[in-house]
């Protein structure tokens, strides 16, 4: 059964798809209901763009004038800076293809209704080095659909619990110290 709308405004989830390395994805996404403080903030993003990174509104088609919007209407934007052409063009293809498919597949899933009253913003890591189009598409989409299912359906309170217990062990790929 999908939520009610109200019930989804503000909730965030992320998720990883693809294999770890260049080719694999990672998303944030954050959910917001028309007219809420969070759909504000959210269009303040989309609204304001920085050198290499670009807020979109996600569409699909095969050619520019036959675009077809994604339905709740999806805001990408990229977290790592694409200033290379073929970072932009794997970010805004493949990233924002495999986003479009997330999106639906939470629709076809029954977690999100196909409505306008609802908007989707989803923060895509693309590494700068991928190289894989198909590959990074696929990974958007299975990142896409794992954040969504977090947002709408909550974490796992025994996982939660578990991370807390291990709390002075945990660790990050990105801290070298000890």
């Amino acid at each position: 059964m999908t939520p009610s709308l109200h019930d989804l405004d503000g909730r965030i989830g992320e998720g990883w798809g693809g294999d770890p390395g260049p080719d694999g994805c990672h998303v944030n996404v954050v959910l917001g209901v028309r007219g809420s403080a969070t759909a504000a903030a959210l269009l303040g993003t989309f609204t304001t763009p920085a050198p290499g990174h670009t807020p979109i509104l996600v569409v699909v088609g095969e050619a520019q004038d036959r675009y077809d919007v994604v339905w709740p209407p999806t805001i990408m934007i990229n977290k790592a800076t694409a200033v290379e052409e073929r970072h932009q063009t794997i970010t805004w293809g493949a990233g924002q293809l495999g986003t479009a498919q997330g999106v639906l597949d939470a629709v076809a899933d029954g977690l999100l209704e196909p409505t306008g009253d609802l908007v989707v913003f989803v923060c895509i890591w693309i590494d700068p080095s991928a190289s894989d189009e198909t590959a990074v598409r696929s990974a958007a989409r299975v990142a896409v659909r794992r954040a969504i299912g977090v947002a709408v359906e909550g974490r796992d309170p025994d996982a939660a619990q578990d991370l807390v217990l291990r709390r002075d062990e945990v660790t990050s790929p990105f801290y070298g110290g000890s």
